[in-house]
């Protein structure tokens, strides 16, 4: 088993961390997607707000993934203009909350996510699986 770790500052991936070996730089594109992915699985099991979100996404993932709310709330927002996220506003201990949650059309983005994610996924872990020679 892998164990994938990357470092962020202000929601950019600056390194990849394989089983404890630092791979260099990454392109941000490498991440690509998973900040969606990982919201809408999340909002599947129940509605939350930002910062709940940001929080749950570093215990989902045991804190191989952290993702601020500079990464987050942008994420958010384009789900729910596109129509795969509801919004409402909620009271709690005297402050307001913005909660997002899923909606038929998000449920749908993620089954494709999740199917793309593990098409991708496979491949990726057939490659580092091989033996380290390469064909001739």
């Amino acid at each position: 088993m892998y164990r994938l770790t990357y470092l962020f500052v202000q929601g950019i991936v600056l390194c990849l961390v394989i089983n404890g070996v630092l791979m260099g730089q990454t392109n941000p594109p490498f991440m690509s997607g998973v900040p969606e992915l990982l919201l809408l699985r999340l909002l599947e099991q129940r509605e939350m707000y930002g910062y709940e979100l940001v929080r749950s996404i570093k215990t989902v993932t045991s804190d191989a993934i952290s993702l601020g709310e500079g990464v987050i709330y942008p994420v958010l927002h384009s789900l729910e203009k596109a129509g795969a996220l509801s919004a409402h506003r909620k009271a709690v201990s005297g402050r307001t909350r913005v909660y997002y949650a899923l909606t038929a059309k998000g449920r749908k983005r993620l089954d494709r996510l999740q199917n793309e994610w593990q098409r991708v996924e496979s491949g990726v872990r057939a490659a580092l699986d091989r033996p380290s020679h390469a064909p001739a």
